[in-house]
């Protein structure tokens, strides 16, 4: 019986210890964990502070007991000091400061990442708080019971900041949201995407600080304000939204890293060292809209990453089919998506890409009901003509449409052929000539 050791038990650590136990129970599995929980959906961190579900109860998918109860051993709340890759072992403490030796025979690291907070003065005052875990999420809405922090200051316009400027306001708080580009999601979006974000926030009533930068938050042991390059904003709380680095502390100096220092992995999910692999947000992916390794911190990658990981400790061989980093967010019921890259993006890469752009409604104009606009981006390679990324927006739920340009992208399809793909036609979901299909056909 070989020892399998796995090395944080979130997304990527629980998919792959529930598919190492779901394919052999021939093997002793010993799980490590820092944290009081193991599963907790983040992407719901913000529906929750914002009342818009009654409870945590559901983010959470998995638990010791139920890893137990498929055979692992788990130690929560144990933080593991040192790998010694020669003895095959690694070194814990315990939360009551006991040491554990464990000696392994396959190892996975699933360290995940850890909140960026810039050490600008002030960054460790009262109520400047970070946000990832469940506790941070249960000291947010601990803080939101008092009716005198009234002024809410969010640092970062990605994902996590956004949804968050929009969980305040639903408390009916002052929101200021301060990005040091000139707009947000721009990870995600090129301008004619985000521009309709930043009018969909303003709206609502959140004032946009783009284009600052964070030089100081201030205040008598408990923020008061924040100050940028260009102005000074009144905060009871300051979240920080920043993004999230690699946390790849363990073994750095003898595990190859990208350049950001997450561990570098091949399709198998395996590291530099042999025996020893490393899934999640703590270690690269292979991103087919660059052919090449990347960095993309989602929990869908993760999954993947767990399941390719256990398969090939059990000597199952299987090798990632990559990703595309598709993602998507509602934010005042405006739904955004999108896959691969943008065309920013590309550009900066130096591919010769291009973009064809396509506004329509969803469904034919004698349908009078729930009959929304759409917009569509495609972007894709002018000489190849190769699908590179896709951006989508309506308030329809248009999502599912993300997942065939994933494919898309993934399979190398050009935006000629998906042009005359099979989409089907029906007044109550669609358009003969469909926004997907027009976009494609509007293509140089």
């Amino acid at each position: 019986m070989s020892r399998i050791v796995v090395i944080g038990a979130n997304h990527a650590g629980t998919a792959a210890v529930n598919t190492i136990l779901s394919n052999s129970k021939e093997h002793e599995v010993v799980v490590f964990d820092s944290n009081s929980n193991i599963s907790f959906l983040g992407c719901g961190m913000a529906l929750w502070i914002g009342n818009q579900i009654s409870g945590p109860e559901g983010l959470f998918y998995s638990s010791k007991a139920a890893l137990e109860a498929k055979g692992a051993k788990v130690f929560m709340e144990t933080r593991v000091l040192d790998l010694d890759f020669e003895r095959k072992t690694i070194l814990a403490e315990g939360k009551d400061g006991s040491m554990i030796q464990q000696p392994y025979d396959k190892l996975i690291l699933a360290t995940g990442s850890l909140p960026i907070v810039p050490m600008i003065p002030g960054h460790d005052l009262k109520n400047v708080q970070p946000v990832k875990l469940y506790q941070h999420a249960q000291d947010v809405i601990e803080k939101l019971k008092n009716p005198e922090m009234k002024d809410i200051v969010v640092v970062g316009a990605g994902y996590i900041g956004v949804e968050l400027a929009e969980a305040f306001k639903r408390h009916g708080r002052n929101v200021t949201m301060i990005d040091v580009e000139k707009t947000c999601l721009s990870a995600y979006y090129d301008e004619s995407f985000t521009d309709m974000m930043k009018r969909n926030l303003e709206e609502h009533g959140i004032r946009l600080a783009f284009g600052e930068k964070v030089t100081e938050i201030r205040g008598n042991g408990c923020v008061e304000e924040v100050v940028t390059n260009m102005n000074r904003y009144k905060a009871d709380m300051v979240v920080m939204a920043i993004g999230f680095r690699p946390n790849a502390e363990l073994g750095k100096k003898q595990l190859a890293q990208f350049r950001n220092g997450a561990y570098l992995v091949n399709k198998q999910q395996e590291t530099s060292v042999t025996d020893v692999y490393a899934i999640g947000d703590c270690a690269t992916v292979y991103d087919n809209s660059i052919d090449g390794e990347n960095y993309i911190a989602l929990a869908t990658n993760a999954v993947r990453s767990g399941v390719v990981a256990a398969h090939n400790v059990l000597g199952t061989p299987l090798e990632s089919a990559g990703v595309q980093g598709s993602n998507g967010i509602s934010i005042f019921d405006l739904k955004m998506v999108s896959t691969g890259l943008t065309l920013n993006k590309a550009k900066r890469r130096g591919i010769n890409a291009l973009a064809s752009d396509y506004e329509d409604l969803q469904k034919p104009e004698f349908i009078e009901s729930e009959n929304e606009p759409v917009k569509i981006r495609i972007v894709y390679d002018g000489e190849t003509r190769v699908v590179l990324g896709a951006q989508m927006a309506s308030r329809h739920d248009l999502s599912m449409g993300i997942h065939m340009f994933s494919l898309a992208i993934q399979e190398k399809v050009t935006v000629d052929k998906l042009a005359l793909t099979d989409l089907f036609f029906l007044p109550h979901f669609n358009k003969p000539y469909n926004y997907i299909t027009m976009a494609a056909l509007s293509a140089k």
